[in-house]
């Protein structure tokens, strides 16, 4: 059962900076996103704004982490913005003043944070705030990120622990947060932590959506049943970037997880590496998305048919005329929003063929072909498939009428293509 509290009936749409600006975004290039979202996206369900990792580091860099870096906090151990890089955060204002931006665009803002405590708040050893615990008597020093060395996990047997969580979530929502994506959490999976947060969020009295991360490919059905009753969100894959084998494995993953969203609570198949990624980012140097216009495709084309959430990580002032048309053709996003029952049809050799229902008796159809080298000729019997041998047929990406079909509909899909189709009963 999902938390079901009305926060997340479809999968969010939104941006976040990690793919195009790394851990070293800036409030200008927050804002110029947050105003052409404002512009040209949100009349298409795209809402959230969403800020990822180090904005509390103020030397964080392109292409990694600094060790033992310096993080801003304030005297409870509770990260703030860098003002040098988030001026409007200056005199302990935090994010609200950006925050405060974004909602009057009329979108939501969002956060990243780690789990647990900063190393550099244990060895101070200061107080918790409206506690009578210090930072080390909660650490857990033996649980750490293997990939960033600020934080230390909580020991969440600890009183102090959950009054830490409490505290800076309260912060959070103090600033207007209206999403928070938790790093380090979901594999290994951290059920302790993951219940001090969600209970944190739930005490603050701010509606906030859960997003936790990074890929947790091999759920059972306990942690399962776990996620859904604690997070809005929760990803399947490690991270995702503009390469063709990484389109690739998530077909598994999303047949996989496909029948477990639903209203409430979302399997996450990761950002959009689209447009304009790396300007200062982790992988790679400045460039357009090295995914062909085929494989851009095939990646909206699988997020919307899996309803994935759609979390834009280009630069969005960047786009081109392409980049622009996959996020705003209003047809393909109702199937990410409003489709049902979504699955994987078939998996033959490298054609794969997923199915779902629409409103009003309508049916969603989408083709890929994985071959390398060839285009490939993909049907389905529409009987078979729906139950009824004629339907009227409408290419969503190219939104035309393919007109009325009966007994089979096959389409030629280019290599790394995708085909997406809506049927409607005559």
């Amino acid at each position: 059962m999902s938390i079901n509290n009305g926060l997340a009936p479809t999968p969010p749409l939104g941006w976040n900076s990690w793919d195009c600006y790394g851990t070293s975004v800036r409030e200008d290039e927050v804002k110029a996103n947050a105003l052409y979202m404002a512009e040209n996206l949100a009349k298409f369900g795209w809402q959230y704004i969403v800020v990822d990792i180090q904005w509390y580091e103020p030397e964080a860099r392109a292409g990694g982490y600094r060790p033992n870096a310096f993080l801003i906090m304030d005297e409870y151990s509770r990260l703030l913005p860098a003002s040098n890089r988030f001026p409007s955060a200056a005199s302990g204002q935090g994010f609200k003043p950006l925050a405060d931006f974004v909602h009057c665009l009329g979108l939501k803002f969002g956060i990243h944070i780690m789990r647990g405590i900063p190393r550099q708040a244990v060895r101070q050893n200061s107080a918790i705030f409206d506690t009578p615990y210090r930072e080390a008597d909660i650490a857990d020093q033996s649980s750490t990120c293997p990939w960033n060395d600020d934080m230390f996990g909580l020991d969440m047997s600890h009183p102090g622990a959950q009054a830490y969580y409490n505290s800076i979530i309260a912060l959070y929502a103090s600033w207007g947060v209206d999403y928070i994506k938790t790093d380090d959490i979901n594999w290994p999976y951290r059920a302790a932590e993951i219940e001090g947060i969600a209970a944190a969020i739930k005490k603050s009295g701010r509606p906030i959506v859960l997003s936790l991360s990074p890929g947790n490919a091999g759920a059972g059905p306990d942690q399962l049943a776990h996620l859904k009753s604690h997070c809005e969100l929760s990803r399947i894959s490690d991270d995702l970037w503009d390469r063709w084998v990484d389109i690739k494995a998530q077909f598994e993953l999303c047949r996989r997880w496909a029948a477990a969203g639903g209203p409430g609570y979302w399997p996450d198949a990761d950002m959009l590496p689209l447009g304009r990624i790396s300007i200062r980012g982790e992988r790679g140097p400045d460039r357009q998305s090295l995914l062909t216009h085929d494989e851009q495709t095939t990646l909206m084309t699988l997020w919307s048919i899996f309803r994935s959430p759609l979390m834009m990580g280009g630069d969005l002032p960047s786009n081109d005329a392409f980049t622009l048309g996959l996020l705003t053709n209003a047809e393909v996003l109702r199937v990410n929003q409003h489709s049902q029952g979504n699955r994987e049809l078939f998996h033959k050799n490298n054609q794969i063929a997923w199915v779902a229902d629409g409103p009003d008796g309508c049916k969603y159809l989408a083709f890929f072909n994985l071959e390398d080298n060839a285009t490939a000729s993909i049907n389905v019997d529409l009987f078979e498939t729906f139950g009824a041998a004629g339907w009227r047929v409408r290419d969503l990406w190219q939104e035309t009428d393919l007109g009325l079909l009966e007994g089979k509909f096959g389409q030629n899909i280019p290599s790394h293509g995708a085909g997406l189709y809506a049927l409607y009963p005559v």
